[in-house]
């Protein structure tokens, strides 16, 4: 199980273009502004300004995904978090506002709309969890 990482970007959320710079660079490692736009650019029905790259990835950088780092006279840009880190802190924040809601019918209603295959990843949700609390007992 992976556990919530201590490290939080100050904006979770991002936008299409974003998420799909975000992407690139979590593949690469590491990467230049012209690493992302040669990749954008590789699909032959997309066009990118050079420029838009560079501000999106500023832009990540502000939201705390990236990290920017200065190697002579080129900037590579690294992410701060894995992708995998990042899914775990969405699906924490998304879980909280599902539980902050509070009304017991809304959470039964949604329960209730669940399909046999929904409810057996919750059962093995709940098996997780029911271990992970009986092993901080041991503890």
């Amino acid at each position: 199980m992976s556990p919530l990482p201590e490290y939080r970007p100050k904006q979770l959320s991002v936008g299409p273009l974003e998420a799909e710079i975000l992407n690139i660079v979590w593949e690469l490692g590491s990467a230049t502004v012209k690493d992302v736009h040669d990749r954008i650019l590789s699909d032959p029905n997309r066009e990118l300004a050079y420029t838009s790259v560079t501000t999106v990835l500023r832009r990540l950088t502000e939201k705390g995904w990236l990290a920017c780092d200065k190697c002579g006279r080129a900037f590579f840009w690294r992410p701060l978090l894995t992708k995998q880190q990042a899914e775990v802190i969405k699906a924490h924040e998304q879980l909280q506002r599902f539980l902050a809601v509070g009304n017991p019918d809304v959470i039964a209603a949604f329960a209730d709309s669940l399909d046999e295959a929904t409810n057996a990843q919750i059962q093995a949700i709940a098996n997780r969890i029911s271990a992970a609390r009986q092993a901080r007992e041991e503890q």
